[in-house]
């Protein structure tokens, strides 16, 4: 009996043995997966799929970077074509992994990151409600797997980031996100950033996703500009780094140093292209009034790009080039013309262009609004001696109309809060957001308001007074249907957020 026992005994071993190397073959970074991975970072994207190619269609690593290179090819083409060809890949790479090891703290994460893969590829193509989806399932991955493996550091990257999406919620929608499961808080997400920063798989896009929720749900300060200029120089060669470096920069009123990240950027046939780069450059030329700059730029991007989003701003950028260079009514109104045939209103920008041309198209500009405009982008760019030259000349009684009123006062609170003047800001700051506000207690389509209540929020909160900066941050989510209203609210629920729990 014992001669039978033994030998079964030894084969049942061997066979267990068998079965984890076989488990532990489900997910490896093989040399091959860690420079595609790298070549992925820096959107060099054919080289990293000829590295795929060499790999395993059974290791989870490579599935999770098959996909990675498919959203990368998505988000910077916006090519609905190719939207609709490759769609079916997300139930296909969820199968497959989910058929891999569960004991092993990959098989969690990776499924959740191709779930926030297709997540922001279905935003960009205007699939709201799928996107948003993908995102409550990534989370509760990400949450389970942090439960069974508390000490693995990439889940925290984007459970992280959700954290502090969720803990951005105002109060009286918590019971929603509770409802759905999720659960967190802007400090504890940002905790778990700066874990993820110490993985050395992750530490580089932990690093860049800190730095982007810091500039699109937070505030960004001078010392995360200081981290993000030691990030780009650190990585040269990485054109995704230069992209999102200019980008951040360009929406924290920094556009010279964001004309710099795109100036110094890599280029060449073994990178990506990305026509929105020249979107961008446009965008920079305009505000600092280089209007044929400007042109060449958005018409190089017209050119190239296959996608619908930002269509509806260039031509309103066009318009705008050849409006505020004087060139007849008659020739910049084509522009508007074609901007209400093309595109769509997925994206802020686009829905800020529609809104213009829809109201320029029917009631014309009145001659004071081409001082606002320019004012507005030069104070945008960050360009600030340029915004308060055009200004100074004006009081407000010399605009006719509230919208402009409003306008007026709000271009020059942010010129002064720009320019560090907190104490400057504040009146005019103010006066826009009482200008913004109709007598019988309903709310104009002014995005002035919302945005002066959110910057006098921020002005407060920095002097110490709690009480007033969360009244003017909920002041802010009061405002309802204007073209930045998802930006704003983002912004002042993440800072009333901030203020509960530092209470």
């Amino acid at each position: 009996m014992l001669m039978l026992i033994r030998p079964i005994s030894v084969l049942t071993a061997a066979l267990f043995l068998v079965s984890c190397c076989v488990h532990a073959q489900d997910f490896v970074w093989t040399p091959g997966l860690q420079r595609a991975y790298t070549d992925l970072q820096k959107l060099k994207l054919q080289s990293a799929r000829q590295a795929l190619v060499k790999e395993s269609s059974q290791n989870g690593v490579r599935i999770f970077l098959d996909d990675y290179a498919d959203m990368l090819t998505l988000v910077t083409s916006d090519d609905d074509r190719a939207y609709a060809d490759m769609s079916d890949r997300e139930d296909e790479r969820l199968d497959a992994l989910n058929a891999l090891d569960e004991n092993s703290p990959w098989q969690r994460v990776i499924q959740a990151e191709v779930r926030l893969h297709w997540a922001f590829v279905k935003l960009k193509f205007g699939k709201e409600l799928s996107a948003s989806w993908d995102v409550i399932r990534a989370y509760k991955l990400l949450a389970t797997n942090q439960k069974k493996f508390p000490h693995f550091l990439p889940t925290y990257k984007s459970l992280g980031t959700l954290h502090i999406m969720v803990g951005s919620v105002p109060d009286n929608y918590v019971w929603v996100a509770n409802l759905l499961g999720l659960h967190g808080n802007v400090q504890q997400g940002q905790q778990e950033l700066q874990r993820a920063e110490q993985d050395p798989t992750f530490r580089l896009e932990a690093q860049l996703v800190s730095l982007m929720v810091k500039a699109y749900v937070l505030k960004f300060s001078e010392a995360d500009g200081k981290d993000l200029q030691r990030l780009v120089s650190d990585n040269q060669d990485n054109l995704l780094l230069h992209f999102f470096g200019a980008t951040i920069e360009q929406k924290n009123g920094h556009s010279e140093q964001a004309l710099t990240y795109l100036l110094t950027r890599p280029t060449g046939s073994a990178y990506q292209a990305m026509p929105v780069i020249e979107n961008i450059l446009g965008d920079i030329y305009l505000q600092k009034g280089q209007n044929s700059m400007a042109i060449n730029h958005f018409q190089q991007f017209l050119t190239a790009y296959k996608g619908q989003n930002f269509l509806k701003d260039s031509y309103y950028k066009l318009f705008l080039c050849h409006w505020l260079a004087n060139s007849p009514d008659s020739k910049a109104r084509l522009f508007l013309e074609k901007l209400i045939t093309v595109g769509r209103t997925t994206v802020e920008s686009d829905k800020a262009a529609q809104k213009f041309a829809e109201a320029y198209l029917k009631r014309g500009g009145s001659p004071n609004q081409k001082v606002l405009m320019r004012a507005r982008l030069a104070s945008d760019g960050g360009f600030t001696d340029s915004a308060l030259a055009y200004l100074r000349p004006y009081g407000e009684a010399k605009f006719s109309l509230t919208a402009e009123k409003a306008e007026y006062n709000y271009r020059l609170g942010r010129i002064y809060q720009r320019r560090n003047d907190a104490d400057a800001a504040i009146p005019y700051l103010n006066r826009a957001l009482v200008l913004s506000e109709s007598p019988d207690g309903s709310r104009e389509q002014l995005s002035f308001g919302a945005t002066a209540a959110l910057q006098l929020g921020y002005i407060y909160q920095q002097k110490g007074d709690r009480v007033l900066a969360r009244s003017l941050f909920q002041k802010a989510l009061s405002f309802k249907h204007h073209e930045y209203k998802n930006s704003v609210d983002n912004k002042a629920r993440a800072a009333l957020s901030q203020l509960s729990q530092n209470t």
